[in-house]
């Protein structure tokens, strides 16, 4: 423990006061459920939740520490209250970014691929990369001071999650919840893997540009973010040295089969219509109705096109007539299935085009072949032109990837009847979301969900847990039948899965070829098992009956579809139960100047650098670590420069955490400055100073009363104490409603003004005299209950200065972490209207007399003071409020008179003002 018998250093500093603490914290065991078996105040009640998991690929910036700060804050409260309380640690694999940032590591450092290394090989360097460098976050989280259960820390790839993840795939499999799909995909050609809705930077539901034909409501349920193109854009595209254009609707003609008209369409993807199987009118246009049944000519391959209608066509787009290429649009598909056309893939997984293509253009790359496409248009005088056109450009934020749409089988989860549970859960009150606008959302969402896609083409991850069985002749069941690839069966190993088949099909396993699907499972899916996997499911372990559903999940608002939805669906699915009672979700944090984090900008800050300080020179040399592109280096670089002139000043833990809860997280996003994190830490330093104060008016052998023996006589001791119980009001209703903004308000304001400003100031003459004792005893409990009132908030400091005032009772806890948190329970006996009310009105005369010393430049002198009042309660209060007023004024003696007390306005040398129409002050100026 740390030494705290040495007297307070002059002056705060977040180095001195944070050091030592959390190890000691830890090693006590005051993070652990078991430990409030040992309080006195213990209760029933059970508070448990996961931290979001964060990616295991870096380090956690400022978004995640308000996660960190406000779930802290909830878990240390709750835990005070004499909860017994687990919130659990851990971190997510992150399947694409990992494997991303250790590919272009092995590239930088050793000139090698993972196809180099080979699959096995390239693991253990993920594991090594892992081991090395997945320790940041943990010890991000200590510096924070995250109170958080580490022996029970798990990570997404541990052997006991894995076996987790595979009993859901195998559950959800076998109950007719889970399939393999020949379907429309979200495709990176740069990592060459399918990706979910997640990793598409996404903005408003509306189609993709590559269908033409369809509004936004036909594309509601991909629920794909994309950039907004107002018209012609050149964007860097990976692997293409020259920027490409997007945001032009191109238009060029088919003929018909006998040569005799033609039909114009209008696309922004030119080069897939060498996969075009049809041309689409809606049914109602009458341009289009002479060409109902007929047939169009492909140029270049010379496949007759269909002209067909459907309604999902928008007469009001470019032409009215629009290419159908089901192999490379969703909605597409769509038509192709209603209309029994087939589907012709001309681009394929690296982003070139294919043989089905034509040798002519064969293996060219897509967007260099949009150039091929459109000058053999021309060619072929079938090009009618081009104009800008407003569109959404769905991309990839892992590769900065243009999405492509590919037609391929991979495992699909149905999510119709989970996501209808999901939103009758929230209908119901069995599951709460706040703040409660967000409800509206999530039905309307839930309720035209579409199967989620869960093969990732990569290597690292965790193995589908699928086999497909080879036999000679096998019968055919419906269930476990892929729609084109035959039988597969989903275990938790080879010998598992050939058992399975054998007893299906009624084969030896001799006879059986198995062989396991290579993709992994995304990354999503495992995570959305955290609330229940790390508490030991598909076990039935005691933490599992103990703390299970969690009490609560809170994190950011932009993850309530993504990551919120499956939680809910799969855990109800899973286990019978919903994983947690409530939702509680947060806003975004930006930059000061309302931007979105990212590391291109240069405005994404370590939660270190901010708590620690770090000059300009480091912050630059953090970025060169990274894997910026040189263009990104520079404009990141500019922006420090722009933001950070003089790098940042060292806030310290404290200051951060009480800075992030300082806003209104239940709202709009948060645009924190890092000066904001600086003013708080000027607060640390009042609150260090008013204990220090403190501390030397009770002196040695100072002995508490204890709260029930307070009861002060002194008026402004009874106004303080009534203060204190309000607060202990606030806070408390405050924190039950997710407040927490108004919790480190309402502190914040007691401390500065109430107990700093007024109270020890006016108790200074007190200490001295007879009556000092009642306001020693005020002054240590103002002080003892604020830093009880503090401490989810800023527990290092609330910590380091508690030790230091001597104990209150017979029963003391050993650290502020597990003391009782004032409650209006304890504090009910310091209910003083009376007082609150007469101090209310005596403060307004101490504030007009302030400003008459101000107006008149009165810095050093006491002056002579006559205060009139007409009403004899206003009288009273003065009278009671004497002593206090005339120290806060900086008066010297005060004269209380009634109405007649008007004539001295006539003396010469004295200043008047109004308090109210029947209180005037006088200021004697001579």
């Amino acid at each position: 423990k740390k030494d705290t018998s040495n007297p307070l250093p002059p002056a705060y500093s977040p180095r001195y006061v944070e050091a030592a603490w959390y190890l000691w914290w830890v090693k006590e065991g005051f993070f652990k459920p078991e430990y409030q078996s040992r309080l006195p105040h213990a209760t029933p009640e059970v508070f448990s939740l996961c931290i979001p998991p964060p990616n295991v690929t870096g380090s956690l910036h400022l978004g995640h520490a308000l996660t960190v700060a406000i779930e802290d804050a909830l878990v240390r409260w709750r835990r005070m209250m004499g909860q017994k309380v687990l919130w659990v640690p851990g971190s997510d694999h992150a399947g694409i970014a990992t494997q991303t940032v250790v590919e272009k590591s092995l590239h930088k450092d050793r000139g090698v691929s993972r196809h180099d290394l080979g699959r096995e090989e390239f693991l253990k360097a993920v594991w090594e990369w892992k081991e090395s460098k997945g320790d940041r976050i943990s010890h991000q989280l200590k510096s924070l001071g995250a109170s958080l259960d580490w022996e029970r820390s798990c990570f997404t790839m541990d052997e006991r999650f894995s076996r987790a993840v595979s009993e859901a795939f195998i559950h959800l499999y076998e109950n007719g919840l889970l399939h393999r799909r020949h379907r429309i995909v979200n495709w990176s050609c740069a990592l060459q893997s399918a990706i979910s809705d997640i990793e598409v930077r996404h903005g408003r539901l509306l189609p993709f540009p590559f269908s033409s034909p369809c509004t936004a409501d036909h594309f509601s349920f991909w629920q794909v973010e994309s950039r907004q193109l107002s018209g012609r854009t050149y964007l860097a595209v990976p692997g293409y040295e020259r920027k490409v254009p997007f945001g032009v609707l191109f238009s060029f003609a088919y003929p018909t089969e006998d040569g005799d008209g033609e039909v114009v369409v209008a696309t922004t993807r030119p080069e897939t219509m060498l996969g075009d199987t049809a041309v689409a009118v809606h049914p109602d246009d009458p341009r289009y109705w002479r060409f109902h049944g007929r047939n169009l000519r492909h140029p270049f391959t010379g496949r007759l096109l269909p002209v067909v209608s459907h309604p999902l066509v928008s007469p009001k787009f470019g032409t009215g007539a629009v290419k159908v290429t089901p192999a490379h649009s969703p909605i597409d598909l769509e038509m192709a299935q209603d209309l029994a056309l087939p589907s012709v893939a001309v681009i394929g997984e690296d982003g070139a085009m294919t043989a089905a293509a034509g040798d002519w253009i064969q293996g060219v790359r897509r967007f260099d072949a949009r150039e091929q496409v459109l000058s053999a248009l021309k060619e072929k005088g079938l090009y009618r032109g081009d104009c800008e056109h407003t569109m959404l450009l769905p991309f990839c934020s892992r590769s900065g990837d243009v999405i492509e749409h590919l037609l391929r089988s991979q495992w699909f989860v149905d999510c119709e009847e989970m996501a209808q549970k999901a939103v009758r859960a929230v209908e119901s009150g069995q599951l709460r979301i706040t703040p409660s606008y967000h409800q509206k959302i999530w039905t309307n969402w839930l309720s035209r969900t579409s199967d989620w896609c869960i093969s990732r083409q990569l290597w690292w991850g965790h193995q589908i847990p699928a086999y497909h069985i080879s036999v000679s002749e096998a019968p055919s069941f419906q269930d476990n039948k892929d729609e084109s690839e035959g039988f597969w069966v989903a275990a938790h190993s080879e010998s598992e899965a050939r058992k399975k088949a054998a007893s299906i099909l009624g084969k030896p396993e001799s006879e059986l070829v198995l062989k396991r699907d290579e993709d992994v499972l995304d990354t999503w899916f495992s995570s959305a098992l955290f609330p229940f996997a790390m508490l030991g499911w598909p076990e039935r372990t005691k933490d599992l009956e103990d703390f299970y559903p969690n009490s609560l999940l809170e994190t950011g608002s932009d993850l309530l579809f993504f990551w919120v939805a499956r939680m809910v669906m799969l855990g109800e699915q899973l286990t019978g139960r919903l994983p947690f009672r409530e939702v509680f979700l947060h806003s975004m944090v930006r930059d000061a100047h309302g931007r979105k984090m990212s590391k291109s900008l240069g405005n994404v800050l370590d939660p270190l650098d901010v708590m620690s300080g770090i000059s300009l020179e480091n912050l630059q040399e953090k970025l060169k670590e990274g894997n910026l592109d040189p263009r990104e280096l520079k404009v990141a670089q500019s922006g420090l420069v722009k933001d950070y002139p003089h790098g940042i000043p060292e806030c310290g833990a404290d200051a951060l955490r009480f800075a992030l809860c300082s806003h209104r997280v239940q709202g709009d996003d948060i645009n924190l400055d890092v000066a904001s994190v600086l003013a708080e830490r000027h607060f640390c330093n009042k609150v260090w100073n008013g204990v220090k104060f403190t501390l030397s008016a009770l002196g040695e052998g100072f002995t508490p009363l204890s709260i029930d023996e307070l009861r002060p006589l002194a008026p402004l001791d009874r106004w303080l104490l009534d203060r204190l119980r309000q607060l202990a009001e606030e806070c408390e209703k405050n924190l039950q409603s997710y407040e927490i903004h108004q919790v480190t308000a309402a502190v914040q304001a007691f401390w500065v003004k109430n107990y700093c400003d007024i109270y020890v100031e006016a108790v200074k003459p007190v200490l001295k005299g007879p009556g000092g004792s009642d306001a020693q005893q005020v002054l240590y409990w103002g002080a003892e209950l604020t830093l009880r009132l503090l401490a989810p908030f800023m527990p290092y400091l609330s910590e380091e200065l508690w030790q230091r005032l001597p104990p209150s009772a017979s029963w003391r806890a050993p650290s502020i972490c597990v003391a009782e948190y004032p409650s209006p329970q304890h504090t009910a006996h310091w209910s003083y209207p009376e007082e609150t009310r007469r101090f209310d009105f005596v403060y307004s005369v101490i504030r007009t007399l302030r400003g008459l010393r101000s107006n008149y430049n009165v810095t050093k002198g006491r002056p002579q003071v006559c205060i009139s009042c007409s009403r004899e309660d206003e009288l009273l209060s003065l009278q009671s409020f004497l002593s206090p007023m005339q120290t806060l004024s900086l008066s010297g003696p005060i004269q209380l008179l009634g109405a007649a007390a008007q004539t001295v306005a006539d003396g010469v040398g004295w200043a008047s003002a109004e308090v109210t129409d029947g209180c005037h002050v006088y200021m004697n100026l001579k």
